[in-house]
């Protein structure tokens, strides 16, 4: 069906633009003109107003752990291994499948009420097999987000014995993945997640990159988040993470690392030189006391950096626009310059570079693209101060509003909030669900 959107304001070519129309049909951007002229020439769509409301890209959330919004205020305000061992390795071994889907639809429900229409899932939880798996994408579906599940693989065995395969099982099980759902214009895509030089083995990270190759997609790993990893991983290998990585002949635009906290110079060179990704977690990097990324020098060195909300549990928000915000002041204070990472840098980062991350074409408002939309108020209390000419919108958008300011959301050109609520499934539902899982978690304690 066609249709045409009429938003007071559309952001679209790095400016915010008056009497535009959206013209989509099938989820995709058709055309993008004045809303007179689109409305004349398809008379047959259906029209669809947006009074006072701005119009700008879906958010993509590039890294997140939807399990652990189930994890969220426990064992808080911990050192990073202590917070491990107590929530993350506590809790995880008695999730059910089924408590894995409420998790799901708990964290895609909450981050796409704040504007979240693209998540890429790195999702390690296999205590009964491949169905975990299908449990998070059952709830992608039911909410109606755009999933790319970052399907990890991990031969550790000092973790919860879920979370543990052989690289034979990890290989096979995401191939099946793999097969299942690429490559069908759906709105699920899976790529391999091997976890990290901490909890993959070699065999298992070079696996995981022989898969992307042949699927034609990134794959996701953590990188020197913690600085005992980079520690950990020079005492085993006598080279720093980057180094090995390039070593191993796994370091190109297939790799999509995050975090990357403790590179040092010539790593972040590699980095660059190799044109691979970055998924960015400022909050958490901040929650666990990481440290701070050097997001200027990759910028410069033409690395594409997607914004992620991390798990809730090491956050605790899973709004992308947050992530803006924390983006670009954490940079600015640790840098001392003001003007090293831009409002505008970060609303790319959440959106149009996310998008690139992924290989998806979202996070942008132009022909061709998924509709994928946000329509936030205008006339929101945190938009405000505004000139008739919006010249402090993008600003504000940034570093002041606050998330009841996001009143709508479309994702492959369907509503899925509509004035601050999600329409596909009902908040109260997920709240009860999630209240479920917490009278089993209460009674392990």
């Amino acid at each position: 069906m066609k249709q045409i959107w009429k938003p007071k304001l559309v952001y679209t070519q790095g400016k915010f633009l008056e009497h535009q129309g959206i013209l989509t049909e099938d989820g995709i951007i058709r055309r993008i003109a004045g809303a007179d002229e689109l409305q004349q020439d398809h008379p047959d769509a259906a029209v669809t107003e947006w009074e006072n409301m701005a119009m700008l890209p879906g958010t993509v959330n590039v890294h997140n752990h939807c399990f652990q919004s189930l994890l969220r205020g426990l064992a808080t305000d911990r050192p990073f291994l202590e917070w491990r061992d107590e929530a993350l390795y506590k809790f995880s071994p008695i999730l059910s499948t089924e408590d894995l889907y409420k998790g799901a639809l708990f964290a895609f429900g909450e981050m796409m009420k704040y504007g979240v229409t693209t998540v890429s899932d790195f999702f390690y939880v296999h205590n009964d097999g491949m169905a975990g798996d299908e449990a998070i994408i059952r709830a992608a579906k039911d909410l109606g987000i755009r999933l790319v599940l970052a399907r990890t693989m991990y031969d550790w065995d000092g973790a919860p014995a879920g979370y543990v395969e052989s690289v034979e099982e990890a290989v096979e099980h995401t191939r099946e993945l793999m097969g299942r759902y690429n490559g069908t214009g759906g709105m699920i895509q899976v790529v391999p997640a091997p976890h990290s030089l901490h909890a993959a083995s070699l065999r298992m990270i070079e696996a995981g990159y022989r898969l992307a190759e042949e699927f034609g997609t990134k794959f996701h790993i953590h990188v020197a988040e913690e600085m005992f990893e980079v520690r950990d991983v020079m005492k085993e290998h006598h080279m720093r993470p980057m180094e090995l990585f390039r070593h191993m002949g796994v370091l190109d635009e297939r790799m999509a690392a995050v975090h990357c906290v403790w590179l040092d110079e010539h790593e972040k060179e590699l980095m660059s030189e190799a044109r691979a990704s970055l998924c960015y977690c400022p909050g958490s990097n901040m929650f666990l006391a990481d440290g701070v990324t050097d997001i200027p020098k990759l910028m410069k060195g033409g690395v594409t950096i997607g914004l992620g909300s991390d798990g809730a549990c090491s956050n605790n928000r899973i709004s992308i626009f947050e992530e803006m915000r924390m983006a670009a002041l954490l940079q600015k204070v640790h840098h001392l310059d003001a003007l090293c990472v831009t409002a505008a840098d970060a609303l790319r980062m959440g959106t149009e570079w996310g998008g690139r991350l992924l290989d998806l074409p979202i996070g942008k408002i132009e022909e061709g693209y998924q509709a994928d939309f946000v329509g936030v108020d205008l006339e929101n209390i945190s938009l405000q101060p505004l000139y008739r000419n919006y010249e402090q919108l993008l600003y504000n958008v940034v570093y002041s509003m606050q998330p009841e300011a996001v009143r709508r959301v479309v994702v492959n050109g369907k509503v899925t909030v509509s004035d601050g609520k999600i329409l596909t499934v009902s908040e109260t539902e997920i709240v009860r669900k999630v209240r479920e899982v917490m009278d089993r978690f209460q009674k392990n304690r």
